[in-house]
């Protein structure tokens, strides 16, 4: 006779599904980190247009080539900026609107997508 307090444990095949949901996760993870990572990195690049003083940033052109640096600093090669930024300039404040989609293949014909769309405003230095 078998008590229910004596049966401890996962079965073999209960470990091999958790196995998969979290190998599933990870890939899922790893896939997507990336693209957050480039996001948060061009968000510090556009808000450190203001406290760049050793750059003269006085115009639009100016701040696409400040980002673009940015950009090629931290290895950011997936993105299209003229695609992805726009950039206005109203007396002494820019304004900048990233708006970009990445996506990623999970399994077969599924894909992730990211969406990310950001509005700055940043003072001239």
């Amino acid at each position: 006779m078998n008590k229910a307090a004596s049966q401890k444990g996962v079965s073999l095949l209960g470990g091999l599904v958790i196995l998969a949901v979290l190998g599933f996760v990870a890939s899922t993870a790893f896939k997507v980190l990336p693209h957050y990572f480039d996001y948060w990195s061009m968000k510090k690049i556009i808000e450190s247009v203001s406290t760049d003083k050793a750059q003269q940033i006085d115009s639009v052109q100016a701040f696409y080539t400040h980002v673009r640096n940015g950009m090629q600093v931290n290895n950011i090669n997936d993105l299209d900026l003229e695609k992805a930024l726009t950039v206005t300039l109203d007396d002494d404040v820019f304004a900048a609107h990233l708006q970009y989609e990445q996506r990623e293949p999970l399994v077969g014909n599924l894909d992730l997508v990211v969406k990310f769309d950001h509005e700055f405003s940043v003072r001239k230095p």
